[in-house]
């Protein structure tokens, strides 16, 4: 089911579906105690499509609809704005996720560049490099969990892809972001309080990571700006550092290090659970599984398209 959590009231132009009757304190005990079966509920009482009031979230719609669903998430953004204002929080006010209507599309425009096909193909190599590295560890004959080597192989090429070269930056990076994922996942859907109330609470060691990162990437951006062949470069950094908007202003420091943190937090996790996915199904389709390898033998890719 998708959620969208309305942040400030609806417009009288808007006609949100009816919330449950149920008390609002008990929505929200239902919700924090087993949040799937009173989806599950609600929904075989009210429908695919329906409101509830919680405590700290406000106004909640909730679509249990596939189709409705996939139409909430492919909506022009001029007529349903921002609706994960909880990931701006985490990956900050300058990340493509805490933009909406114009800024939003201008940050677009400026991010396509980097990241087209042509560009994509400087990287090849890169992933080709990491996979073949983690798969010489893999055991042979026995099963074992993919999800752990595909966000190793994810995080390494992203990293490798973003900066472009290794280094101590890079080491202390690999440190940081996991356990910033794991625990931002987890607070994705918590609104965050006014204040952190101190490093040992989930948001203050979010904080406190956040910091350590700033501080890596502004090493990282100062020595890419002194690179004498930064113009030659073609790692996402420097790609990014060199884009314009259509005005000839670039981006901030402060933004460019909100748009990697959402590259290297958000795209290497759900790339590895893609990813981990496609090995769990192959797994159990062997026709389709020895199909592939022999593509891959062949160097054809008419199944990998």
């Amino acid at each position: 089911m998708s959620e969208l959590v309305t942040a400030a009231p609806a417009s009288p132009a808007v006609h949100l579906p009816p919330a449950t009757r149920l008390p609002k304190m008990a929505q929200g005990l239902g919700f924090a105690a087993s949040r799937r079966s009173m989806m599950q509920w609600l929904s075989r009482r009210h429908g695919d499509v329906f409101g509830l009031r919680l405590p700290m979230y406000g106004r909640v719609v909730v679509v249990g609809d596939p189709q409705l669903a996939k139409q909430i998430f492919t909506t022009s953004p001029d007529e349903l704005g921002n609706i994960q204002p909880n990931l701006s929080r985490l990956f900050g006010s300058g990340s493509v996720f805490g933009l909406d209507g114009e800024a939003h599309r201008r940050r677009r425009r400026l991010l396509a560049p980097p990241f087209h096909g042509k560009s994509m193909k400087n990287y090849e190599a890169i992933i080709e490099e990491e996979t073949l590295r983690e798969a010489a560890g893999w055991p042979e004959g026995e099963p074992f969990a993919t999800l752990p080597s595909m966000m190793h192989i994810t995080l390494n090429a992203i990293l490798r892809a973003v900066f472009g070269a290794e280094g101590a930056e890079l080491d202390e990076l690999r440190r940081l972001i996991p356990p910033w994922v794991t625990l931002g996942s987890r607070m994705a859907t918590v609104p965050k309080p006014k204040r952190s109330y101190g490093r040992y609470t989930p948001w203050g060691r979010l904080e406190l990571w956040r910091s350590q990162y700033d501080r890596v990437i502004g090493t990282l951006i100062d020595a890419e700006r002194a690179d004498p062949h930064f113009e030659g470069r073609t790692d996402v950094l420097a790609l990014l550092l060199r884009s314009t908007y259509e005005d000839g202003s670039a981006m901030s420091a402060k933004d460019i290090g909100d748009e990697l943190l959402t590259l290297l937090a958000a795209g290497h996790e759900t790339t590895a659970a893609t990813l981990a996915w496609a090995f769990e199904r192959l797994t159990r389709h062997p026709d389709t599984l020895a199909a592939l390898a022999r593509e891959a033998d062949d160097g054809g890719n008419d199944l990998r398209q």
